[in-house]
């Protein structure tokens, strides 16, 4: 439940953050799950504190760039992981 409080208090952040520069606040529900967690919604908002964006398209544009850089971000700790697997399994076979 904890988790549930900190998203709606970061979700209400994004949205003072769009009124504030006069964008629809309709626009800060599909953001912020797109976005997903509060930190990737709390890096939004501190965008559209220091930048702002004079249109949606950028505000748009600045979410899925966020985004794709959690995605990648995701993707090499995997790759990280699975690498760290395959040396292990490579190590033990070297010890018989």
């Amino acid at each position: 439940m904890d988790n549930r409080y900190e998203w709606l208090r970061a979700r209400d952040g994004l949205a003072s953050a769009l009124a504030a520069l006069g964008h629809p606040t309709e626009l800060c529900e599909p953001l912020a799950k797109q976005l997903g967690s509060p930190k990737a919604i709390q890096r939004m908002t501190a965008y559209l504190r220091q930048a702002k964006p004079r249109s949606i398209e950028e505000v748009v544009d600045e979410a899925l760039a966020i985004c794709s850089e959690i995605d990648a971000w995701r993707q090499k700790k995997a790759s990280e992981q699975a690498n760290a697997r395959y040396t292990e399994y490579l190590n033990s076979e070297r010890d018989d």
